[in-house]
């Protein structure tokens, strides 16, 4: 795209993509990090939290943990890590896992009434202390979910798309039916993106789409 003021074009490279080196802790940390910095609604939510690592919490931590083998990132040659999709192939089977050895300790380090209740760090906590169970119904066609989170560096040349089929083709390695995702209502960008890469949006409460993989 042109750059500021027309300027030169800026060209994003096609960027490797690897599994994620759970053990990493700085790696970890990084995706800690572009959670935060892609978390109100794909744009930084650096100063919307006191705490910079309860949304990562919340939203990427879990999976490094519980679902490592369905944790990809891409890498820049000189910023390093600049975006992730995690996954879980068994929604169901996750939920049970958070409810029974991650959601427990959050709840005891981060207790209700702390913060505004109109916050986002306030929301985030709701969803430690009382997280959403997916509808039996959904999970029927689409039992696994993702997210997918990309620093500035690696939106365009097509590492989006790259790096979420690089997620479903393990999905699909594995004998997965279908996965489904939530976008923010506001997101028009992201939504646009999974109706490009063959996502269906489904007739659920929220913004929420679906793709079967066994067709």
């Amino acid at each position: 795209m042109p750059g500021p003021a027309g300027g030169p074009t800026t060209t994003i490279p096609t960027l490797p993509i690897r599994r994620a080196d759970v053990d990493d802790r700085a790696e970890v940390d990084r995706v800690y990090e572009i959670c935060l910095r892609t978390g109100a609604s794909g744009a930084d939510a650096t100063d919307d939290y006191d705490d910079p690592r309860l949304i990562g919490e919340v939203y990427a931590g879990q999976y490094l943990r519980f679902a490592p083998d369905l944790a990809f990132v891409l890498e820049h040659p000189e910023d390093g890590v600049v975006g992730y999709v995690l996954g879980a192939a068994d929604t169901r089977s996750f939920e049970d896992v958070l409810e029974a050895e991650w959601w427990p300790a959050l709840r005891a380090r981060y207790p209700e009434g702390v913060y505004p209740e109109d916050s986002p760090s306030a929301a985030r906590v709701r969803t430690i202390h009382h997280p959403d169970v997916t509808d039996d119904a959904l999970l029927a066609d689409y039992p696994a979910h993702l997210h997918v989170d990309l620093l500035p560096a690696a939106q365009g040349g097509g590492n989006g798309r790259r790096i979420l089929a690089t997620l479903l083709d393990a999905l699909r390695q594995q004998g997965v039916r279908g996965v489904h995702l939530g976008v923010a209502p506001d997101n028009v960008a992201a939504q646009g993106f999974y109706e490009h890469v063959g996502f269906v949006r489904l007739n659920r409460p929220g913004v929420v789409f679906g793709m079967r993989l066994d067709g």
